[in-house]
């Protein structure tokens, strides 16, 4: 068996006993929630006597224990069945299925954009530490980092909506326009444009930083040194040498980032009325529909654990002297 394979093995082992936990935690940090399903349908309907609610209750099988409603739903798991959302009237996966296309578009489109900007940029500014580049990039990245992604949103909405008229407020689709072809694919992405930036400054600030701070400490190194000293200019050291070795911390926190921004795209989706996960994670929320909510996050840690297996594995390849047999 190769390094690579027992690395792969152990890893695999850690992730279930990771998913296992996420379970547990996640069933039990729903039901402590205030309310249920059945109280909130019984008040939206405008009846709200005890009778009908214990009918729905038992619809529901809300009615029935924790231990009970523990055990069903983990064995609905193990059968590959996330539950049935009673609010939506459809099957739990089929609208995890069917929301998690426009999801993906902000995700992979932000973070693809952050990365390279963020790589970019916190090469430039680490290039020259403490002159104008660097100084602008990095007040730049702090002002990003440190600003509301739903404010900014806002502020977005305000000025390309309201102001100039350039762009959609919400929405991913404009009545009227084919959902296929050319022109549903551009429809697509002139929606996408406010929530994709929104997120995207946010995250661009995280690996400008961590890119600047990883290039500075690498171009300290003996080997960068011993380069220069063979006669190496300046743009090959930092090409052969220095950005080979900075990059490493950058994809492992791109894959950190898988979390962070499926909790991000809550808020944005939110206000930008973008039709994805995030937007449906809300609703599941105030509708207190456990099975849809359940499966929502049990789906999303699945994402990341997956993400960061992916991360560490990638990682190794790039660098060899990490020791994955340990």
């Amino acid at each position: 068996m190769t390094r690579y394979a027992a690395f792969l093995i152990r890893r695999l082992m850690q992730a279930c006993i990771i998913v296992v936990g996420i379970v547990c935690v996640n069933f039990v940090v729903v039901h402590l929630a205030p309310g249920n399903l059945a109280e909130v349908m019984a008040g939206q309907g405008g009846g709200a006597d005890a009778g009908y609610i214990a009918a729905l209750k038992e619809r529901f099988g809300l009615d029935q224990s924790l231990w009970v409603q523990f055990g069903r739903y983990v064995w609905n798991l193990l059968q590959f069945d996330l539950g049935y959302s009673f609010r939506e009237s459809m099957p739990v996966s089929v609208l995890i299925a069917d929301k998690l296309a426009a999801t993906l578009i902000l995700m992979v489109s932000s973070l693809a954009i952050a990365f390279m900007l963020g790589v970019s940029l916190g090469m430039l500014a680490a290039m020259r530490p403490n002159a104008i580049s660097d100084v602008v990039i990095s007040l730049l990245a702090l002002i990003g980092y440190a600003t509301p992604l739903f404010w900014l949103g806002l502020l977005l909405i305000l000025l390309f909506t309201v102001k100039l008229g350039w762009l959609p407020s919400g929405g991913m689709r404009t009545i009227g326009v084919p959902s296929t072809g050319l022109a549903g694919i551009l429809d697509i992405a002139r929606h996408a444009i406010l929530p994709v930036v929104t997120l995207t400054v946010f995250y661009m600030a995280v690996f400008i930083r961590l890119m600047r701070a990883s290039v500075l400490n690498v171009a300290s190194l003996d080997f960068v040194k011993t380069a220069y000293a063979k006669g190496m200019s300046f743009r090959q050291v930092y090409a052969h040498h220095v950005l080979g070795n900075a990059l490493l911390p950058m994809v492992t926190m791109l894959g950190v980032n898988v979390g962070g921004i499926l909790g991000g795209s809550v808020v944005v989706e939110t206000v930008f009325g973008w039709p994805g996960l995030g937007r449906l994670t809300f609703d599941a929320i105030f509708s207190r529909d456990i099975n849809l909510l359940l499966g929502i996050l049990f789906f999303s840690s699945l994402l990341v654990v997956v993400t960061n297996l992916v991360t560490d594995l990638v990682s190794a390849w790039i660098d060899p002297r990490i020791e994955v047999s340990k």
